[in-house]
């Protein structure tokens, strides 16, 4: 391949190098393995007692151990395992000095309850205590540490100055498909020739109890507890919410010259990205789905390809009535009858879903799908929804030929990504 540019004369831009870590296990190899295999990550939650919780399942990466116990700290640690395992691969620059900015995806922060309780035990005037005072009190007296624990860019500024990364890093966090945001970032800035190499991240760690109650109390969660890896079944008839997991991919970029220059291996090419936003509600999508099919034709497009060019979609897929529904819909508008005959499947089947790190996990997933030519399965599929005539992969993977995938990011409050990846450029 003599060119450096794609069709609309922009740098290539290519993947080097790839980390990711599930409740299914820490490693893409181990990770690509268990999901082939069909095998499920959700399990009853043992971190925290859930006592009167309408959901006591998720996908929590119990494997590896983190302290203090609090969503930051978790995701933090994820990051740093598929960041390492990704700079690892790729082989770009020397340990703690990597050659381009951080883009990462993290979840809201806010003080947890075992962190709130320290401090409201440490002050006298209980009575008179806001939840203001909770902020102003943790940089005070003692409480340094929660303060800067709970700083929003608190876990990309360690992550930064762990790998070296240059210039300021990028913390986002636009609902679940900030994962794919933090990718998209990573494209735009290789484009616009402001660095030749970056670190995009997803991660989320934020599986406790009051995450729990808040999406219980949006009737977004599962609550089939009985057997904890049936309860997330996208697409099928019988799905009732999603489960929550936890989890962080990471993913090397790279313009084709510099890789090429270097003699790096090359994984394959992210060709496109596009994002559309609709604030129809906090929620909810757009009824008529404009935002979402709007969103993967413009990284159909940003790839220079065509909606026939797409062999496999993976799908955000969250098993949730509205979302499942809504995603076929805005599939079979993108590309027509031909959709019902192109394979779509969803990982959070066996993973349960990631939030903040779902889109970089599906990019990762993506490029597996790719470089192996199989499809991994949407596991619980066996009660399909009339209402969904997809080709969604049932239960077991699936070899197929594969030269164009497009990965979906659907967030709360309308805010979609998604991602365009092939083993090469567009002819």
């Amino acid at each position: 391949m003599a060119s450096t540019v794609d069709k609309l004369g922009r740098p290539l831009i290519v993947v080097t190098g790839m980390g990711m870590v599930t409740s299914l296990g820490q490693g893409k190899d181990d990770n690509w393995a268990a999901m082939t295999a069909g095998r499920s990550g959700i399990h009853r939650i043992t971190r925290f007692a859930t006592d009167g919780l309408k959901t006591s399942i998720a996908g929590t990466v119990d494997h590896v151990p983190f302290e203090p116990q609090c969503a930051p700290a978790l995701s933090e640690k994820l990051a740093s395992l598929a960041a390492e395992e990704a700079i690892d691969q790729s082989s770009i620059a020397a340990a703690g000095d990597f050659p381009g900015p951080l883009f990462i995806a993290v979840p809201p922060v806010e003080m947890e309850w075992p962190q709130r309780l320290a401090i409201a035990e440490a002050i006298e005037d209980k009575e008179t205590l806001t939840s203001r005072d909770f902020v102003t009190r943790a940089g005070q007296g003692g409480f340094e540490a929660f303060h800067e624990l709970f700083l929003f860019g608190g876990v990309a500024d360690r992550i930064a100055d762990r790998f070296g990364t240059k210039g300021a890093p990028i913390s986002m966090s636009t609902a679940c498909s900030s994962g794919a945001t933090a990718i998209q970032m990573g494209v735009e800035a290789i484009r616009r020739g402001e660095t030749d190499a970056a670190l995009c991240i997803g991660t989320d760690g934020s599986v406790q109890a009051e995450a729990l109650i808040r999406f219980s109390l949006l009737s977004a969660l599962s609550t089939q507890n009985e057997i904890p890896e049936q309860a997330s079944k996208p697409f099928s008839k019988n799905r009732d919410g999603f489960v929550m997991g936890e989890g962080a991919a990471a993913l090397v970029l790279e313009s084709y010259e510099r890789a090429k220059a270097r003699g790096a291996k090359i994984l394959g090419f992210l060709l496109g990205a596009g994002d559309r936003g609709d604030g129809f509600h906090r929620t909810r999508s757009s009824p008529d789905g404009k935002p979402v099919i709007l969103a993967m034709k413009d990284a159909i497009a940003d790839a220079a390809l065509t909606p026939d060019d797409i062999d496999y979609v993976n799908a955000h897929g969250t098993s949730t009535p509205e979302n499942d529904k809504m995603e076929s819909f805005g599939c079979l508008a993108v590309m027509g009858e031909r959709m019902k005959t192109v394979p779509i499947s969803s990982n959070k089947s066996m993973i349960g879903h990631t939030l903040t790190a779902a889109g970089a996990i599906e990019a990762v997933v993506s490029m597996l799908t790719l470089q192996h030519q199989r499809l991994t399965p949407t596991i619980n599929h066996r009660m399909p929804d009339p209402t969904i005539p997809l080709d969604v992969v049932p239960n077991e993977a699936r070899d197929a030929r594969v030269r164009h995938v497009l990965s979906n990011a659907f967030g709360f409050g309308g805010q979609n990504t998604c991602l365009v990846m092939g083993l090469e450029p567009a002819a």
